[in-house]
């Protein structure tokens, strides 16, 4: 399976979200899973790539040219796809993988995240989305949610098209014993309120 993981670039994290990173990376590798991730050398990005290369883990990078300046790019890829622009890399990145995971992170990351989560409440793809949950830092963006959920702002079935994990090996099980629902049923849940009379 390819995986792809969304996560923070920084380099000044505290250290307990560079293991958790680096642990996923290598619970990934251990069962035989592909990363497919943008491509850095720093922060949760590149903790999970080295993770994956301690258990010979394959890595996929992505990343737009411009970034291809010194100490940006993870040398050890074993495939490095360049795109011209960042819209280019992360639809390649949605593509070519077959689950998504998000690590804590910026902007960049929510963006990735939320744009994944809306494809498939658009049922644009049917692959399991997975947040690791790392020191709680998830929380505020659950609480948000499901206050979106209980104002009628978002539904409950849409919420349910991703899970939440603190632990790195929990969350590895539940993307490889996904089963996304058949067309019929993602479909009435999505669009049956809007085609009743």
């Amino acid at each position: 399976m390819k995986v792809c993981v969304f996560g923070a670039s920084s380099r000044d994290l505290a250290q307990v979200y560079y293991d958790e990173a680096y642990a996923l990376g290598a619970e990934l590798a251990r069962h035989g899973h592909e990363i497919v991730f943008g491509g850095g050398e720093s922060g949760l990005m590149g903790a999970a790539a080295r993770g994956a290369k301690s258990e010979g883990g394959r890595l996929i990078g992505v990343a737009p040219r411009f970034f291809d300046e010194p100490g940006i790019l993870y040398s050890e890829c074993n495939e490095m796809i360049f795109t011209e622009t960042m819209s280019e890399r992360k639809k390649a990145m949605e593509d070519m993988s077959d689950a998504f995971v998000t690590l804590p992170g910026g902007i960049g990351t929510f963006e990735e995240f939320f744009e994944a989560l809306t494809l498939k409440q658009l049922g644009r793809h049917a692959k399991a989305m997975a947040v690791l949950n790392t020191n709680g830092y998830y929380d505020a963006m659950e609480a948000m949610i499901m206050r979106a959920v209980e104002e009628e702002f978002f539904t409950r079935s849409g919420r349910a098209l991703y899970e939440v994990f603190s632990e790195p090996a929990a969350l590895v099980s539940y993307i490889e014993g996904y089963h996304a629902e058949p067309e019929e049923v993602w479909k009435e849940k999505i669009f049956g309120n809007y085609t009743r009379e």
